[in-house]
């Protein structure tokens, strides 16, 4: 399940009001997640080429792309194509919002978002706003990714787990950092899709999976960071369970349809989470087992 983010051009209420005025006085992001855009919305095909198959950069090209003392990540496929709207992506959306950490914002410019979007979008791939990847879910504004993904702390050694594939773009991205990535998705149509741009792009490090994550995924586990990329309205307790002592977990929580909180929570020897809060944010619902009362689960 991916996350859906935009502003409403209409409210129908007073709190929808109220947010519009707190975005306007506080520069709030984009929120993380929102329906699928309206038709208005939607781009013409590019119409440049495909990136299927093309603009590989070498070895040198790729490595001057990343930081001193960038994570050695084995098997991260490396593109030029639209590299200059990845680096206005990085310096207008995310440099400017907050996010420092250069690690995090390199593997933002060496992601290519375009191959992760619906071929109707991927004009628009860089622009600074969610798009539709079919099946009701959208890929979301490339700010709230690098803020989730730098909240984790990545490094080489962490093993990180995602629940919510939808386009694979998060994965990718979290792949730049660590080679040890999990990602699971509930929409079976988007999982498939997801995984078969890991096989053709190359990213060969990248473990997928189709299912509920309210679960996570116990055989891997434990997770040293776990980041969801849907709302429930408390964090799951597998999930705890598979996070290890110290690791961290980023999670919208809160009630489908109104603002959550983006929070960002880490494990305590004696298993209690110590929790902030981010931003606030609009995610879908996590769906599957969350939809099910606390009292019917096993």
């Amino acid at each position: 399940m991916s996350y859906r983010l935009s502003y409403r051009t209409r409210f129908g209420n007073r709190r929808r009001l109220v947010i519009s005025c707190l975005v306007a006085l506080t520069g709030w992001p984009q929120f993380a997640c929102s329906r699928s855009q309206e038709s208005e919305e939607r781009a013409a095909p590019s119409p440049g080429p495909s990136p299927k198959g093309g603009g590989l950069t070498d070895a040198a090209a790729a490595d001057a792309a990343q930081p001193s003392g960038a994570p050695e990540v084995s098997n991260a496929p490396r593109s030029d194509e639209r590299a200059a709207e990845r680096e206005r992506m990085v310096h207008q959306q995310i440099e400017a919002r907050g996010v420092t950490d250069a690690h995090v914002l390199a593997a933002m410019r060496a992601v290519p978002r375009h191959w992760f979007v619906p071929e109707d979008v991927r004009e628009m791939a860089y622009a600074d706003r969610p798009l539709p990847i079919g099946e009701g879910q959208t890929i979301s504004q490339p700010y709230i990714v690098a803020l989730m993904t730098e909240a984790l702390k990545i490094t080489p050694e962490t093993k990180v787990l995602e629940i919510g594939t939808g386009s694979g773009y998060q994965a990718a991205v979290l792949a730049e950092l660590t080679p040890q990535v999990y990602t699971i998705e509930i929409v079976q149509p988007l999982g498939k899709r997801a995984a078969e741009v890991f096989k053709e792009r190359g990213y060969r490090t990248i473990q997928a999976q189709i299912g509920d994550g309210y679960r996570g995924w116990p055989e891997a586990a434990p997770f040293d960071a776990i980041i969801v990329t849907c709302a429930p309205e408390r964090i799951p307790q597998p999930l705890i369970e598979q996070l290890s002592t110290g690791g961290r977990i980023c999670i919208p929580v809160g009630r489908e349809g109104g603002v959550q909180e983006l929070v960002v929570a880490t494990k305590q020897p004696d298993g209690t989470l110590r929790r902030h809060t981010l931003i606030p944010v609009m995610f879908v619902p996590m769906t599957g087992e969350a939809r099910t009362p606390d009292q019917d689960r096993d």
